[in-house]
């Protein structure tokens, strides 16, 4: 065979890879030229199909976030070639994707590129399109309002999208307001989290901890950053606790002191029912139980549970049968205004506490207080009237 023979088989390119094209219609050029000579004929003949094409070294010139972005292009930008004056010639570099808009000029193509690079170093996103050619905002408040609007509403209780949405106006807007994405530095959201730490709200500090750590997630998704600003941030939540239990002394003394009062029968419903402060609005009498949607199911699913009426609560149940709740807030000063050292969330803590002591089955006691015991679990689990009255039935020892 001639040596030559592999220079005569037919090549078959993408009619995408306007370089492979241009190499095959130049290579009588390209062998007679040097290294240099072959990469100018070569961006000469990738500008006549309007593109510029980046050598690796250009490349790592470029800000990391442009980098990602170019090599998914396959090095290439739009090109565009402009005659300037009688016999001079100008190159426009453009980039239009991904919500930015970077542009530059030069009388040669390397004139043109190192202008382009130049500019990547201050560009900042004005915003991203969707394929429905809606706008995808790329500053810190506008995609964070996006980003509760679209996704987090549709994933946690209305309970907890309204108090994410507190926790954002009320710490996080004043800090980064409209803030571009990416010039957030994860220095900016350790400052915030310790200094909320350092007022001793450590829960208030998990929980923007996790409201930034959606946003800046759902951020990467939408390509708008590149990292996440809090993969660099050791965060240690604090030590929650979640309640102490009321003694029999506690509960003889909280009764006396709302006896009478609005409050008397929601304190009731709370201990008596092991009730979360945002269920006892739902709750309502359904036979031999209490029935009351269960708050802590997501995707807008609602699912109710059901806690027999023990006999401790029976005194408090009203004549028409509708209870009516007072305002939460009012309700929970209240509860500390009658048992200094203790609040609301202390009544549902104490109810769990009594099943355990008086021996109720886990798998009752979880739906009383609606636990989740697992996707598998929830899923096949189905427990009768007649055995969460049986299990209730041991309360009555209270």
């Amino acid at each position: 065979m001639n040596n030559n023979d592999s220079d005569n088989k037919i090549k078959v390119f993408d009619d995408r890879d306007y370089a492979g094209i241009l190499a095959a219609a130049l290579s009588n050029q390209n062998n007679k030229a040097g290294g240099g000579q072959k990469d100018e004929i070569k961006a000469k003949g990738l500008a006549k199909w309007g593109i510029v094409e980046f050598t690796d070294e250009e490349i790592k010139t470029m800000p990391k976030t442009f980098r990602r972005l170019i090599i998914l292009q396959n090095k290439r930008c739009r090109l565009r070639t402009r005659q300037s004056g009688k016999d001079g010639t100008t190159y426009e570099i453009r980039y239009r994707r991904d919500g930015y808009d970077v542009h530059a000029c030069g009388k040669t193509i390397e004139i043109a590129k190192a202008n382009f690079i130049e500019k990547l170093k201050t560009a900042q996103p004005t915003h991203k399109e969707t394929g429905g050619g809606s706008e995808i905002p790329a500053t810190f408040t506008a995609f964070s309002l996006y980003h509760f609007e679209n996704f987090k509403k549709e994933k946690v209780s209305p309970k907890h999208y309204e108090n994410s949405l507190y926790l954002f106006n009320r710490y996080l807007f004043p800090r980064f307001k409209e803030t571009p994405l990416i010039k957030i530095t994860p220095s900016d959201c350790k400052t915030i989290i310790n200094e909320v730490k350092g007022q001793g709200k450590g829960k208030t500090a998990d929980d923007l901890h996790s409201i930034l750590n959606g946003i800046f997630k759902n951020a990467i998704a939408h390509a708008l950053i590149e990292r996440n600003p809090l993969a660099l941030i050791l965060h240690v939540q604090h030590e929650r606790k979640n309640g102490q239990a009321l003694t029999k002394a506690d509960e003889t003394m909280l009764f006396n002191a709302l006896k009478g009062s609005i409050f008397e029968v929601s304190a009731a419903l709370a201990l008596y029912c092991g009730l979360r402060p945002n269920e006892l609005e739902t709750a309502q009498i359904h036979g031999d139980f209490i029935k009351a949607i269960n708050s802590k199911r997501k995707g807008g699913k609602v699912e109710y549970k059901y806690i027999p009426i023990i006999n401790r609560l029976r005194p408090f149940l009203p004549a028409d049968g509708v209870f009516s709740i007072p305002n939460l807030d009012m309700l929970r000063r209240a509860i500390k205004k009658a048992l200094p050292g203790h609040k609301l969330y202390d009544l549902r803590t104490t109810f769990y506490t009594r099943c355990d002591e008086m021996g109720v089955a886990p798998p009752a006691r979880d739906e009383f207080v609606g636990h989740s015991s697992g996707v598998l679990t929830n899923t096949y689990r189905d427990l009768s009237n007649e055995y969460l009255l049986k299990e209730g039935a041991k309360l009555n020892a209270w």
